[in-house]
């Protein structure tokens, strides 16, 4: 470096504005004062659902050894689980995308209308429906599991155990845009099977009621419990 160089250089080092932005630096170092893009994706973080915020109630996801979940797949899966056992809200819903796709073995429901009539059109047929295992074997996308449940037709108090492997497809806002339930058994004939067949995408959605508000979506949640 030539002598006018190192002049220059000085001159910088030593400015009262150099110093100060120096000092600034050092002080934000030491006491762990997060950077602009830290604070972005700490305010994400921060608005992300939790199972709290959401409400939902299978929040112990059990996953299959050397299979590990971010938190924000554990909430998606935790609240695709109350689905299926019959605890449909609006806060759930608030995880899809408006424009997703419910899919099993008879049905092929597409856009929020009729994913939703198929949801909140679940516990109006059967009642119990209880969850008797489920296991995460994928973390990816979809993200993979392994679901065994039993539905009672109300009114006829029939009880069927159905197992499926159910993908959770998700978006790149984090969102889910496709649920696909693939029975591992053929659907057996009665009851259940004729309750079953009802939630279709064509026809639930006139006979099952979604709420509009929170205000209605509660009512309907407290009704459901009384059951």
């Amino acid at each position: 470096m030539n002598s006018t160089a190192r002049h220059i250089a000085r001159k910088i080092a030593t400015h009262p504005e150099t110093k100060s932005f120096a000092k600034s630096v050092q002080r934000n170092m030491a006491s762990g004062t997060p950077s602009e893009t830290a604070k972005v994706q700490a305010n994400a973080g921060a608005d992300a659902p939790t199972f709290e915020s959401i409400g939902i109630k299978n929040s112990d996801i059990v996953q299959k050894s050397g299979v590990s979940l971010s938190q924000q797949q554990k909430v998606l899966v935790g609240s695709v689980l109350d689905l299926f056992e019959g605890n449909p809200t609006l806060k759930h819903l608030s995880l899809w995308s408006k424009t997703a796709t419910f899919q099993d073995n008879i049905t092929v429901a597409e856009g929020y209308d009729k994913f939703a009539a198929q949801w909140y059109g679940l516990p109006a047929l059967f009642n119990p429906i209880r969850i008797q295992s489920h296991t995460v074997t994928s973390a990816g996308n979809p993200i993979e599991l392994e679901l065994k449940n039993s539905y009672t037709v109300k009114g006829i108090k029939t009880e069927q155990t159905m197992e499926s492997v159910v993908q959770i497809q998700v978006g790149d806002d984090g969102k889910i845009i496709k649920v696909n339930d693939k029975w591992n058994n053929d659907l057996p004939e009665g009851a259940f099977s004729q309750a079953l067949r009802k939630l279709n995408a064509v026809t639930v959605p006139a006979f099952v009621k979604v709420p509009k508000t929170e205000e209605e979506d509660q009512k309907l949640k407290a009704e459901r419990e009384k059951q």
